[in-house]
């Protein structure tokens, strides 16, 4: 089975986008490959005529401090990401969540923009950056924008890029200020490198005994990557009690939607799991912020 007709390895992103849109179709963007290529093989894509190979373009393969926010290129190995000390002291979260995805070979190719590219609903790194208030760097040949993380998903497996003429560049993560922290949590199967049953990431800002803020997000809650707004509004403000979190789950689920998986779990199973793995990541990011 032939996979693809033509590599290119463009050296910058004006080249990128000048390839892919000058291809014939179809023609895909790949940095790891670690998705797309087993896509492929078993006939969930269809043979590829052009593949724009993204490792040679050094601004996304960027992880760096910028003004008041960490920038994480979109090539950016997994493996870098979980061994990085400026994102273990700012983003603990996409930290663990990046530590759990795959296998060490995986995250050795895994690219963090991939994962996002992918849009599935429960991609770890991608839960995690939700949580995160992530903005996304975006390139077309008209110039570069940025976007909440949010605007990128339209369905599972469908984002909204279009695939030949824009790509993700990176990723921009605001630095944490006193009392703040982030968590990441999954339950997954025995095996341990699949899609998760469910995960979950959370961020707090709180001051002695108050939530000031929070974000949750929680995969897989519905068919895109998504926060759960309305259980941050219940808790923001409110003390850490149990009382408090009781109520947010209540809320919580009231807005999500678990599907049966016949591969790794039922709707109902999920909904019992839920009140575990949040109280568990939520009491991880409040000790932290301490």
């Amino acid at each position: 089975m032939i996979l693809w007709q033509k590599y290119l390895r463009p050296i910058c992103i004006s080249e990128a986008l000048q390839v892919l849109s000058d291809s014939p179709s179809p023609a895909c963007a790949i940095a790891g490959g670690t998705d797309l290529i087993l896509d492929i093989q078993q006939g969930r894509h269809a043979p590829v005529h052009t593949l724009v190979d993204l490792n040679s373009i050094p601004e996304m393969s960027v992880l760096e401090i910028r003004e008041d926010k960490v920038f994480i290129g979109a090539a950016v190995p997994l493996s870098r990401i979980a061994a990085s000390s400026i994102l273990e002291e700012h983003a603990q979260a996409l930290v663990e969540a990046c530590f759990l995805i795959g296998s060490p070979q995986v995250r050795n190719m895994a690219t963090l923009g991939g994962n996002v590219a992918h849009a599935l609903p429960a991609a770890d790194g991608t839960i995690a950056l939700m949580a995160l208030d992530t903005n996304v760097e975006v390139a077309a040949k008209d110039g570069t924008r940025r976007v909440p993380l949010s605007h990128l998903f339209l369905g599972p497996g469908h984002s909204a890029l279009k695939i030949k003429n824009e790509l993700i560049v990176g990723f921009y993560i605001p630095l944490l200020r006193s009392h703040q922290a982030s968590a990441f949590q999954r339950i997954m199967s025995p095996q341990g490198i699949a899609l998760p049953i469910l995960n979950l990431a959370a961020w707090v800002h709180r001051d002695s005994e108050r939530m000031i803020d929070i974000r949750l997000a929680v995969g897989p809650s519905g068919p895109i990557p998504m926060r759960i707004i309305p259980a941050e509004e219940s808790l923001r403000g409110q003390k850490m009690t149990l009382q408090n979190c009781s109520r947010a789950i209540e809320v919580l689920l009231n807005q999500v939607h678990f599907r049966n998986s016949p591969h790794r779990a039922s709707g109902e199973y999920r909904r019992h799991l839920i009140s575990s793995l949040l109280m568990d990541t939520m009491s991880i990011a409040w000790q932290r912020a301490q």
